[in-house]
């Protein structure tokens, strides 16, 4: 049985993981910046080596593409994720589905073997959403879900253009997203959850990723003396906020999704000051669109509530909504037949994280295969797969790739 070199797909998994470290080794590569310029040119280095012609987009998504002149005219299979970081990031997220999508095409190269269809590895930009918003940009582009003029407008958290620093760092590209159309989409992936970890399961086979729904809340209440007001004549935009969170967990804890205040600040943030405006984020999620809806249209309802009852006025701005992926039957059940032929334990799984593939879903049959995450633990340092479990999932990958491609 055909296996990926492991030696090669773990050098490059760690000389990655080196890239954007600074002198505490805190690893940070935000899109479009110098460090993920470095990371960039080290991937599309590895795609040439690997004797892939090497195509950037105008949003900076790279590709790397394996064609001969009996293929070309199909429609290929695509893999890949992301190489850029959140801050103070491990070095499995994304960036495994990326090496591993080089190397399982580097493999079967030097194995000889050629496809029915091409096979195109991508490295998408901007799938964490750090430094640009939203998250998941570059497959999002890719698939038609937003304009790409607009996006590249888009002003960062530093005050940078996107656009601007895509052609700073190189990666202005000159094909239009969306310039392949693909047969299907598969991804590799850490599951950044503790499932696979805690049950001793080696592979996931992802049949579907939870909607995810942001929206900012802004509370407005009156700036008083903490010792002088009266608890009864307060308008206190603080403990309003803390009235939301608390809702929140109850909602969830009974409709099954999951809800996070990420984000809160108070003002005038003062030990002394009953606080008069919160402003925070609540990143509801549920794999149910009718219950994530509910819980949204629950968290209305209480908000309109709270602001009579506590004498406050709130707002709220929708950021993110992303329904939920129901990923493809045939392409899953590929996966799991894969895990059982190699020996290796699988289960089915949701995605609680949002994913490229939930973009490239839109456009074409898609899953993803996940391999443990050690205690769930991921966008940290401390983020880690076994080398053995790497192995494994890549080779996995291997064999549905070949399947999907109609290895000959």
């Amino acid at each position: 049985m055909l296996t990926i070199n492991k030696t090669r797909l773990l050098e490059r998994i760690h000389a990655l993981g080196a890239i954007g470290k600074d002198e505490e080794g805190r690893r940070t590569r935000l899109a479009a910046s110098d460090a993920e310029k470095e990371g960039r040119d080290a991937v599309a280095g590895w795609m040439r080596d690997a004797g892939l012609k090497v195509v950037v987009d105008r949003i900076g998504n790279i590709f790397g593409i394996w064609e001969t002149e009996e293929n070309k005219e199909e429609k290929p299979l695509m893999v890949g994720s992301h190489i850029d970081t959140v801050i103070n990031a491990g070095q499995y997220d994304g960036c495994l589905g990326v090496i591993g999508g080089i190397e399982v095409i580097q493999t079967l190269k030097e194995a000889g073997y050629q496809t029915a269809k091409p096979v195109v590895v991508a490295a998408f930009t901007n799938e964490e959403g750090v430094r640009y918003s939203p998250d998941m940009m570059g497959s999002l582009v890719y698939a038609g879900g937003l304009p790409i003029d607009e996006v590249l407008a888009t002003v960062g958290t530093d005050g940078t253009v996107l656009g601007e620093e895509l052609k700073r760092i190189g990666y202005e590209g000159t094909v239009e997203p969306g310039f392949l159309q693909p047969e299907a989409f598969l991804e590799l992936h850490i599951e950044q959850g503790p499932i696979l970890d805690v049950e001793g399961v080696k592979i996931g086979a992802v049949e579907n990723l939870q909607g995810i729904h942001w929206q900012r809340v802004t509370i407005e209440g009156t700036a008083n003396h903490a010792g002088t007001t009266p608890t009864h004549l307060r308008s206190d935009a603080g403990l309003a906020a803390a009235k939301v969170n608390v809702f929140l967990r109850e909602l969830v804890e009974k409709s099954g999704g999951v809800a996070t205040v990420g984000c809160v600040e108070l003002e005038p943030n003062a030990i002394n000051v009953i606080p008069s405006k919160a402003i925070f984020t609540v990143d509801l999620r549920n794999p149910d669109k009718a219950k994530l809806e509910a819980d949204e249209k629950a968290l209305s309802g209480y908000l309109a509530e709270l602001e009579k009852a506590d004498k406050v006025r709130i707002t709220t701005e929708r950021l993110t909504e992303f329904d939920p992926v129901l990923f493809d039957e045939g392409i899953v059940k590929k996966v799991e037949q894969a895990a059982k032929a190699r020996g290796l334990s699988s289960r089915r799984m949701t995605s609680g994280a949002g994913q490229d593939a939930q973009m490239m879903a839109r456009i074409c049959p898609t899953a993803m295969i996940f391999v443990p995450s050690i205690q769930g633990i991921s966008h940290n340092p401390a983020e880690y797969t076994k080398d053995e479990d790497v192995i494994a999932g890549a080779n996995v990958f291997l064999d549905v790739v070949s399947e999907l491609a109609g290895v000959k």
